[in-house]
């Protein structure tokens, strides 16, 4: 029914629109004549009278023909731009050069000058008939809105501005009206785009913001890189109304834009530094036809590597996790996406020696992706022995099953918190790097580790927390005014990953250059303002004091590292440093056992000390 009462509605307007053109042909053969005559109808010679009214159903018949051919009773014309101008001018070009031939071949005759007029006042006619509908549409929608919906301004004057302010304008549905269009470009400013005013520069944001009592703010350029979009979050930091933009060019089909594509400026847009891109087609190609296990596949890194080898042809992905929900999700979300993988998932703990030894004795793995661990600092700090118990020892008994069976590549996920570490945490992954490069020397598996920093949008990570504050009204907490970090993307994280296992030669610990590090209390501000919020006055920002084993700044290699190139500029081999293996793992072998027997004794961090020279435990 309600297909029928749509039909009924689409034949009702080319009706009307049938005859508004057969109105507009009988006024432009009357008017053409008329004007040959100095606009005086009794002036009009009788001849050219007869012949005008005697050829007006004929030509009424091939016009009304030629408009159809021309589609001009299919065009949207809601969203008419100048293909549907050009076919209005030929269709009533069509329609003259008919006129002239038919009057030819007939009986009758007209002044010449009257084809040329006819045409003039024909195209006229039609585009008014076409185009003023748009424009009462646009009319009635101002007038609708008045003093309601969304104030908006666009930055950027180029054809992504153009198509968004047209299909908001053309748009019954959508609440908002466009004010005002920010450019760069000097020569720009004081220009229209459809009939919107460029009113400046990016210098000029937070004055027309209030001019023009701006509520939404769209960056209309999708090539913008994340520079960019910080440096124009920056210039506009004192508005608090929202921030939109366009996705990247290579996700606008043919380079259009679209209102649906719009998105909410993330924290991960204001980084200050673009994406690390991996070609994964070229870089993965080691795990083709291979049985690849990655430990922790249910967490934040975990799941990500399992989703990119789950699409590069892998024989069998094997996921093991202590925390069953976390591998029931994923398990659910590759069987539906991928049908026909070879999927096992294992409930299982890497500190159990008997159960690993065993997976890896029935699935022999060509390749290990080790992510399973503790990574919660201050947690870890009131529980260090778990901490040594899961990152360490857990890893230990990963490296010893896989060196057993002959593991081909075995890349540990490890942290910048590993070098000068302050917590328990970064000191047990910083033995986990010693535990990958020690037993390279002395494998035929290729032992590699991969550092980086702070995982954006991880379990348990910043930008979760502040969103759930912000959500409850505040207030957002931050340890310190000064504490700093470096910050990655899950896809970054990964993409590292997957080409150290592409690189990896043995014992190298690759480093990701992440730019420059990112204050804290910054992403808070940020992301309080991107909410619709003015930080401290709608959310409040209080500063709670570093937490136990916490530091102000994190870094990525120690001292005595340096740094190799890789053909990805974004990534560096950390030198690894010499020790002595042999006491070194004799003395892991103590920790083991004093964490065994002596839980609560002081004499772990003791040892953990003596292991990882630089821990300096950091004093309240």
């Amino acid at each position: 029914m309600v297909r029928f009462i749509k039909d009924k509605q689409m034949l009702i307007k080319k009706i009307f629109m049938v005859i508004l053109d057969i109105l507009s042909i009988i006024f432009s053969s009357i008017f053409a004549l008329m004007l040959r005559f100095e606009l005086s109808y009794s002036s009009i010679d009788a001849p050219f009278k007869d012949a005008l009214w005697s050829y007006l159903p004929i030509n009424i018949a091939v016009t009304l023909v030629l408009f159809y051919i021309f589609r001009l009773y299919s065009s949207l014309w809601t969203f008419a731009s100048v293909t549907e101008l050009e076919n209005v001018v030929s269709a009533c070009a069509c329609s003259a050069v008919a006129h002239f031939i038919g009057i030819l071949i007939s009986p009758w005759n007209l002044p010449r000058s009257f084809y040329f007029i006819y045409l003039f006042v024909l195209t006229a006619c039609t585009c008014m008939t076409r185009f003023a509908y748009r424009a009462l549409r646009l009319q009635r929608k101002r007038f609708r809105m008045r003093g309601t919906g969304t104030n908006v301004m666009i930055i950027g004057a180029g054809d992504a501005a153009n198509m968004i302010i047209r299909e908001i304008n053309s748009s019954e549905h959508l609440n908002q009206t466009i004010k005002c269009v920010i450019d760069d470009d000097k020569t720009k400013t004081g220009s229209y785009i459809q009939g919107v005013r460029v009113v400046g520069t990016r210098d000029d944001i937070a004055k027309n913001v209030a001019a023009y009592k701006i509520d939404e703010r769209i960056i209309a350029i999708p090539s913008a890189s994340r520079t960019l979009i910080q440096e124009i979050t920056n210039s506009c930091k004192d508005t608090n109304c929202s921030l939109k933009i366009l996705p990247g060019i290579d996700d606008l089909v043919g380079g259009r834009a679209s209102l649906s594509q719009l998105r909410n400026v993330e924290v991960e847009d204001l980084l200050g530094r673009e994406p690390v891109k991996v070609d994964l087609d070229q870089i993965v190609g080691y795990t083709d036809g291979k049985v690849v296990l990655v430990t922790g596949g249910g967490g934040s890194i975990g799941s990500e590597l399992c989703r990119q080898l789950a699409s590069h042809r892998v024989k069998q992905l094997i996921i093991l996790d202590i925390y069953e929900n976390n591998a029931y999700d994923i398990q659910q979300e590759l069987t539906l996406k991928y049908p026909d993988l070879n999927l096992v998932v294992l409930i299982a703990s890497v500190r159990n020696t008997k159960r690993i030894n065993m997976i890896f004795d029935k699935y022999r793995p060509d390749i290990v992706f080790h992510a399973a661990a503790h990574k919660h600092v201050p947690l870890m700090e009131n529980s260090p022995n778990e901490a040594l118990k899961n990152n360490v020892f857990g890893t230990y008994k990963t490296v010893k099953a896989a060196d057993r069976v002959g593991v081909e590549k075995f890349i540990l996920i490890s942290t910048d918190k590993a070098v000068n570490p302050t917590n328990i945490m970064g000191a047990s992954k910083r033995i986990c790097e010693m535990i990958i490069q020690s037993y390279n020397k002395r494998s035929k598996t290729e032992f590699v580790a991969v550092r980086f920093g702070n995982v954006l949008g991880s379990n348990g990570s910043v930008i979760p927390l502040f969103k759930k504050q912000i959500a409850k009204g505040g207030p957002v907490t931050v340890t310190h005014p000064d504490i700093i970090r470096y910050f990655m993307t899950i896809p970054e994280a990964v993409s590292l990953v997957l080409q150290a296992g592409a690189y990896a030669k043995g014992g190298e610990i690759f480093v990701l250059d992440m730019g420059e590090p990112v204050k804290i209390l910054d992403l808070a501000v940020n992301l309080i303002r991107l909410s619709g919020f003015v930080p401290d006055k709608d959310i409040k920002i209080e500063f709670t004091g570093l937490r136990p084993g916490e530091k102000l700044f994190e870094e990525l290699l120690m001292d005595e590292e340096g740094l190799k190139d890789t053909a990805n500029k974004m990534i560096h081999i950390g030198k690894p440093i010499e020790m002595d293996d042999e006491a070194f793992l004799k003395r892991l072998d103590d920790l083991y056992y004093t964490i065994i027997d002596e839980p609560d004794s002081g004499e772990v961090k003791k040892i953990v000390k003596e292991l990882v020279p630089t821990y300096k435990e950091r004093k309240e």
